[in-house]
């Protein structure tokens, strides 16, 4: 499971790589399911790799 989660996560990084972006569109670009999106979130999060921003209704990820 680490394993995959690590996938996941680069699949993220790569997605970031072309600026950042929300949530919906996270999932939608890397086609993740959400708990393997948050997992791999968190994975980047812990890392320090990504930040959060508030948005109205979204919240929006970039590379740190």
């Amino acid at each position: 499971m680490i394993t995959k989660i690590g996938e996941n996560a680069g699949l993220l990084w790569n997605a970031l790589q072309n600026g950042a972006q929300g949530l919906k569109a996270l999932k939608k670009a890397t086609k993740l399911k959400n708990e393997e999106l948050y997992l791999a979130l968190g994975w980047l999060a812990r890392e320090g790799k990504i930040t959060f921003t508030e948005a109205e209704a979204d919240i929006i990820i970039a590379l740190a």
